[in-house]
């Protein structure tokens, strides 16, 4: 990358990306080249922005095909191998104009050829490289070994050289590919680059500082990976807390639409066409329609702007012989980092130049404030059964938008644990558990019970008692700590709800918090009940005399509704009843049929004579009686059917008419 065009603005995002501004000098019309990795290309190529901010203009921006280094070299008209690259090269230009400095003459000719003359040296015989040259008609050779520079003088040959050159030196990095920015203008004047990047995600992490008698402090750095191929010198660096929308779209490889294949028709002469006259003449286009051009490019990134006048300042101590670790922090991490708002995002912009080199890491301070917080305890049991999690009680009174990252706390000097801290909003308040407080223990029991029914409805033949699930949940904190602690008791929040229990401090998405303030070495109860309706139904058309007494005695029913259940209940019977005599009479007919299969057998086993006529008579006349019998029990059954039928539906219409409704005492006694 050119020195002339350096990294001067670097801002890094929290979804992957990073925008890079270069400035510098250009002179009159200079090309200047960027080398990025293959994949970043399509980055590169949907967000760069070119501006010459002294009146030039960019020509062209040019880049590196996606044919393989193989494929670039065969169309190069020269080659050169890696042994005898000076002769093979002068081999293939045969018929180019040089330049050539032999010793202290200065030749111009044209290249005729190569050719190889032994010569004797000593006792040996040596032989030597000779290059032929057409001087002013004259054939010259020249020993190739006392050419001091040769100079190629066609244009199409050097051109060509310079890309087979630069060719070779782009596969020396496989996974690079270049840029060319191809300015036009006059004299010195300064040149505009920004683009965007996949960039390795910036990081937070804080320092909690705790002091008796002094506000919390909170430190936060910000990790800053460089991982490209080039040094960050003295770059304004600014990091953007958010999420704006960003994507990956392929425009570096060449896309193609397969066209449809068209073939001539070959058709028999045709006769001569005469068009008809047309009714009326198409209006033609009128003039001074709008053209579409392209569209603008992208503006650069506005600068951060510097805190308004008056901004307030951090409190300064005045100079002690011996500084306390929250002075010497004061001082030894100075933070100069501006803030703003950007739309939904939000920006830390570092005010003073940071240099990251390449393929290294930095810690960039930008947080040192006090904020409103204090130390307190946070129970939830299956975080952890029995001790609560000393906590700090964060208010995020910093003004700025704290970023998610790792939380180290210390307290009266000392290190004393670290958390996870969420992004928070200016004015959020969470709390921030750092260590577990093994000097408070919380036990737990539970209860779950049924409470009485509270109202009983009667409707469509169904008694439905409403009661109560109940759940008591008792937890007791003993406070072993010569100290008084404030406890935030978290507990399940369900579909149930809360009932003869103390309003929680809190209500989060998943818990109820509860508050309670405990003095040293003391012991606190919490009874936390709740409460999920219920219900219970019984089918009426299965009530007993002892069911009936039963709801009465209870009072889910009155005086009335129990002897429009009795009345019910003869119904039913009646309707029993009849069912039984349909049964025992469809008992005896399908008797009866079985008996008159059996005489029909015998009958037609018994042979001729007189003794067998008196049997058969007898079979006959036996048949006749059961004929009889069968037809008065169809005409029973018929009757019994609409009897029972008639019981049927007057039960039915009983029980649908039955409706009542009691409401009894809730298990609270408030109904």
């Amino acid at each position: 990358m050119p020195s002339s065009l350096p990294i001067r603005r670097v801002v890094l995002y929290k979804h992957g990306v990073g925008y890079f501004e270069r400035r510098g000098k250009v002179s009159g019309n200079e090309t200047l080249h960027f080398d990025f990795k293959a994949r970043d290309m399509n980055d590169v190529l949907k967000s760069m922005t070119v501006l010459d901010l002294s009146g030039g203009s960019v020509s062209a921006v040019s880049y590196d095909s996606t044919k393989p280094l193989e494929q670039l070299l065969q169309e190069a008209t020269i080659r050169i191998p890696d042994d005898g690259s000076l002769t093979a090269l002068l081999g293939q230009i045969k018929g180019a104009r040089v330049r050539a400095r032999v010793g202290a003459e200065l030749v111009e000719g044209v290249i005729v050829g190569l050719q190889t003359l032994a010569l004797a040296q000593e006792k040996t015989v040596v032989h030597r490289p000779f290059l032929s040259l057409l001087v002013g008609g004259a054939l010259r050779s020249f020993d190739l070994l006392e050419l001091a520079e040769v100079a190629f003088l066609d244009e199409a040959v050097r051109k060509d050289l310079e890309f087979y050159l630069a060719t070779v030196l782009s596969s020396y990095k496989k996974d690079t590919k270049r840029l060319s920015v191809l300015t036009a203008g006059e004299g010195e004047r300064e040149l505009f680059v920004s683009y965007v990047l996949e960039a390795p995600v910036w990081k937070t992490s804080y320092r909690i500082l705790l002091e008796e008698g002094e506000k919390p402090l909170l430190q936060g750095w910000a990790v800053v990976d460089n991982t490209g191929d080039e040094d960050w010198k003295d770059v304004d660096l600014a990091l953007i807390a958010g999420l704006p929308v960003s994507f990956v779209h392929d425009l570096y490889n060449p896309r193609y639409l397969k066209r449809p294949v068209v073939e001539v028709r070959t058709e028999a002469a045709a006769a001569p066409v005469i068009p008809e006259e047309a009714m009326e003449v198409a209006a033609e286009l009128e003039e001074g329609e709008e053209d579409f051009g392209a569209a603008p490019m992208m503006a650069a990134m506005p600068m951060a702007a510097p805190p308004p006048p008056g901004a307030p300042m951090m409190r300064k101590r005045a100079m002690a012989p011996a500084l306390s670790r929250r002075e010497a922090v004061e001082r030894s991490a100075a933070v100069r980092t501006l803030t703003k708002e950007v739309g939904d995002l939000f920006e830390y912009r570092v005010d003073h130049p940071v240099s990251v080199h390449r393929n290294q890491s930095a810690l960039v301070p930008i947080l040192h404030r006090p904020f409103e917080g204090r130390r307190v305890l946070l129970y939830n049991r299956s975080t952890r059964e029995k001790n609560p999690m000393a906590c700090i009680e964060l208010k995020n009174t910093t003004g700025l938008t704290l970023e998610g990252g790792p939380v180290t706390v210390t307290e009266a000097d000392t290190y004393v644990g670290e958390a996870m801290l969420d992004t928070m909003k200016p004015e959020d308040r969470r709390f921030v558990p750092y260590a577990v407080e093994l000097g408070c223990v919380v036990s737990v029991e539970d209860r779950q019970e049924e409470g009485p029914v509270f109202r009983a409805v009667v409707r469509r033949g169904v008694l439905a008692m409403e009661f109560y699930n109940l759940r008591r949940t008792l937890y007791t904190v003993r406070n072993k700590a010569k100290r008084a602690q404030t406890l935030y008791l978290e507990h399940p929040r369900t579909s149930w709800e809360l009932r003869d229990t103390p309003e929680p401090a809190e209500t989060t998405d998943n818990t109820w918090r509860f508050k309670l303030e405990l003095a040293p070495g003391a012991s606190e109860e919490l009874t936390i009940t709740e409460r999920s309706p219920a219900q219970r139904s019984f089918s009426l058309v299965d009530a007993r005399v002892e069911h009936v007494s039963g709801f009465l005695q209870a009072g889910y029913i009155d005086e009335r509704m129990a002897e429009e259940l009795r009345h019910m209940m003869v119904l039913r019977d009646k309707v029993g009843a009849l069912a039984q005599q349909e049964r025992r009479l469809s008992n005896e007919r399908a008797q009866l049929f079985k008996d008159q299969e059996r005489i029909r057998a015998n009958i037609d086993s018994l042979k001729s004579g007189a003794s067998q006529r008196e049997l058969a008579e007898r079979f006959v006349s036996k048949l006749n009686e059961q004929e009889d019998r069968l037809e008065a029990i169809a005409q029973e059954l018929m009757r019994l059917e609409k009897e029972k039928q008639e019981a049927q539906e007057a039960m039915e219409l009983k029980l649908q008419s039955l409706a009542f409704t009691a409401d009894l005492s809730a298990p609270d006694g408030k109904g």
